[in-house]
């Protein structure tokens, strides 16, 4: 199956948040405030999944203010933050709403991702991801995480739905 067979069967799409939505740096101001880089792009292109009927959600093993209030910002309702093993989450979200790994794309880029890569639909990781997470990918973003790879991402599922 395709990338694109898999990307039109999307209904919902789940995303890392370090290294996916953002570059992976740690930012820290000199009064320990801390500080990540989201691209605009990413953002309009959930929005544009949002209007679509796509769901989306956030499982990220940090646990950050910022996170919440981007989610807040992008109408991410279902946020998981400090996740440990994502998969549990996973399997316990789809259980939840009523989809199954099919339904689901989900962008990863780490060794915490690699299980659910290798669970869902329709497996993403990042162009800068680590190789133990390609090694589960469906598809390998041609940009960066935090530079549009999740903007990517949205325009290849809503394409391939409207194929």
């Amino acid at each position: 199956m395709t990338p694109r067979d898999r990307a039109a069967r999307v209904k919902m799409l789940i995303m890392d948040v370090d290294g996916v939505m953002t570059d992976g740096g740690m930012y820290y101001g000199e009064n320990g405030e801390e500080f990540k880089k989201f691209n605009t792009r990413d953002g309009q292109g959930i929005a544009l999944l949002h209007e679509a009927g796509i769901k989306t959600a956030i499982v990220t093993r940090e646990r950050t203010n910022i996170v919440e209030r981007r989610a807040a910002k992008l109408g991410i309702k279902e946020v998981h933050q400090g996740i440990k093993d994502k998969m549990v989450v996973v399997e316990s979200l789809l259980k939840r709403i009523g989809l199954g790994p099919d339904d689901v794309c989900y962008i990863g880029d780490d060794l915490g991702d690699v299980s659910v890569l290798g669970y869902v639909g329709f497996a993403v990781t990042v162009a800068d991801a680590l190789p133990c997470a390609k090694e589960r990918a469906h598809y390998i973003t041609r940009l960066k995480g935090g530079e549009g790879a999740v903007r990517e991402v949205c325009d290849l599922i809503l394409t391939a739905r409207r194929s």
